[in-house]
């Protein structure tokens, strides 16, 4: 089992004092999350708690998650970095193809594209994106972005996304992972048909295996049972050894441990969070070595 830090939320001037720390305790890697902006008034259908509410204000902090991602890999050596997750049919995947290719190149491929849907319909009429349309323009996009980092002249031609023969350099020297986030079914089947793993948003352990069934179902379905497959898998309850087995054994291959906001409030220093990861790494990660 894979142990994930979540950044989310956290003070933006402490990101390179905390994902050394990550490394040194013993992290695999950390998760950076992804909205471009807050609007004053939304409809509230969050769907990933009762209420629609999605948590978060005006004043949370939502840095740029590429440049955040650069500024850390520029700091540490071996610990990975993903979104969780980024909204790609918000954005042009050309543009997100360079970003996460060149971040793959500077970082020795420690990157991973963790992509979603999206649920904020006012988010995408803003930047003139079409909401009834985002589950395909994700699967196209994540199809253009893999052309693109293949290297060589590549061409494409969709339903949304349409260029003659081009090349984008530099190229990654081997594909960056993209990685589906989502509990719905049709985010689950997603990961399964396309996905190289999958991203849960906090599940209790039964939600989190019958998912992991589905998954393994739809990977069969389109006959990609042997290929390499990360399932990512935050869970809402305490962390127990004996769980992580079992969710092991159903396929998934890590965990995440809470954002600092969850764990020591609103604002936290530096040294608070180095305590907090150093209690995680003694009294979780350890046990599991």
């Amino acid at each position: 089992m894979k142990f994930w830090q979540s950044l989310a939320f956290t003070e933006p001037e402490q990101l390179t004092a905390v994902a050394p720390i990550c490394e040194e305790v013993g992290f695999d890697g950390a998760f950076v999350s992804d909205h471009l902006f807050f609007l004053e008034k939304f409809e509230k259908n969050y769907p990933y708690n009762e209420t629609g509410d999605p948590g978060f204000t005006a004043e949370t902090p939502w840095p740029q998650p590429w440049v955040t991602i650069a500024t850390m890999a520029a700091v540490t050596k071996t610990l990975r970095f993903s979104t969780l997750i980024y909204i790609l049919p918000l954005h042009d995947p050309i543009e997100v193809a360079k970003a996460t290719g060149t971040l793959a190149v500077l970082s020795n491929n420690r990157i991973a594209l963790g992509v979603g849907a999206g649920w904020m319909r006012e988010e995408f009429d803003i930047m003139g994106a079409e909401f009834a349309r985002r589950g395909k323009r994700l699967d196209e996009g994540m199809e253009v972005c893999r052309k693109l980092w293949a290297g060589g002249m590549v061409a494409h031609s969709g339903e949304g996304y349409d260029f003659p023969a081009l090349q984008m350099s530099p190229a990654p020297t081997k594909p960056v992972p993209i990685w589906v986030g989502g509990v719905s079914d049709a985010a689950l089947r997603r990961a399964g048909r396309l996905g190289d793993g999958w991203l849960g948003s906090g599940q209790t352990p039964e939600e989190a295996l019958e998912m992991l069934a589905k998954i393994q179902q739809y990977r069969k379905d389109a006959g990609r049972q042997n290929q390499p497959f990360e399932a990512v898998v935050p869970l809402v309850t305490p962390p127990d050894p004996d769980v992580y087995k079992r969710l092991e054994d159903a396929g998934a291959t890590a965990t995440v441990s809470y954002p600092f906001t969850y764990a020591l409030g609103p604002t936290s220093t530096p040294d608070q969070k180095r305590g907090y990861l150093e209690g995680f790494a003694n009294n979780v990660i350890a046990t599991m070595s």
